[in-house]
């Protein structure tokens, strides 16, 4: 502790005697060699949280007021907002706001909510379903988008112009990303137990782009958000397969902040540019930037 204050260990307990004898109460029990903070210390460590983070926004508000200040950005994203957003919106910031610094890491969703709560990163998207609903978290709800199985354009199971069951995917690898509770139960439930992702998943990643890479130059098939591969499948490296009884699944979307932060700038520019591409329609909202000049004909939806 005295190293991360950059002061003498002496120091540091002279400080920490100090300010009990002010408080008129232990904030720490010597145990032996052991400290541990009493139930008021941790009282006290609370609450000099909130004044070190409450000071920390009031120097972040006053540097957002500065005229053309928009600041940095940092998000954090979902295995499916990442394919989706990523790539598009940094090549979107480096047009149109080159003087904002943007940084955006992929991830666990699990893993970032603490990033989040640490000030690590301004934003997340993320999948619903995966988020916590707590106080200090403000969960927006974005968008919806259907989940399917793709598989390469050539791929064994399209042979036949038939749809094909749960049964027949099983034989070939399932590429997906990890699911929520909810969407597990909805697997199982539409095609019996031998879709329980902890069994039938056998590649796993929260890196989609991997894993339709993996998905084009295979045999394996991927379960996961369709608008994912929009680009293999105007490339005509990719195809949904008709499935019988038909995926009723989606993926829903938020956007997740701190409750009481102070937005950057830049946020609104980051919360437009999510409304117009993170959803089905690929042409919802304005051009799509992975369009090519004659647009294609849109993804068929399934009922």
């Amino acid at each position: 502790a005295a190293d991360k204050c950059h002061v003498t260990q002496s120091a540091l307990s002279r400080s920490i005697q100090a300010l009990e004898t002010e408080l008129g109460a232990p904030l720490i029990d010597r145990i032996g060699k052991r400290n541990e903070l009493t139930p008021f210390g941790k009282e006290v460590v609370q609450r000099a949280r909130r004044m070190v983070l409450d000071a920390a926004e009031m120097r972040r508000s006053a540097e957002f007021l500065q005229p053309g200040h928009m600041g940095s950005l940092r998000i954090g994203l979902g295995s499916g907002p990442s394919a989706m957003l990523m790539r598009p919106f940094l090549q979107h910031m480096a047009h149109a706001h080159p003087g904002v610094q943007v940084s955006i890491q992929p991830g666990a969703t699990e893993l970032q909510v603490p990033q989040l709560r640490e000030r690590e990163f301004d934003a997340l998207v993320v999948d619903m379903r995966r988020i916590t609903p707590a106080a200090d978290l403000v969960i927006e709800d974005l968008s919806s988008m259907r989940a399917g199985f793709l598989c390469r354009h050539d791929h064994p199971l399209r042979r036949s112009s038939a749809a094909v069951s749960f049964a027949e995917i099983r034989r070939f690898p399932l590429a997906s990303t990890p699911l929520s509770s909810e969407a597990a139960r909805n697997l199982i439930a539409r095609y019996g137990p031998e879709a329980d992702p902890q069994t039938a998943v056998t590649l796993r990643c929260d890196d989609i782009h991997s894993l339709l890479a993996t998905v084009r130059t295979s045999d394996a098939v991927f379960l996961g958000i369709v608008g994912a591969a929009r680009a293999g499948i105007r490339k005509g490296e990719l195809a949904e397969l008709a499935v019988t009884p038909a995926l009723d699944e989606v993926a829903r979307f938020a956007l997740v902040t701190l409750a009481a932060r102070t937005e950057a700038p830049a946020m609104a520019v980051f919360r437009r540019f999510v409304g117009r591409h993170l959803h089905d329609d690929l042409h919802h909202g304005g051009a799509d930037p992975d369009a090519p000049a004659t647009p294609p004909p849109p993804i068929s939806r399934w009922t």
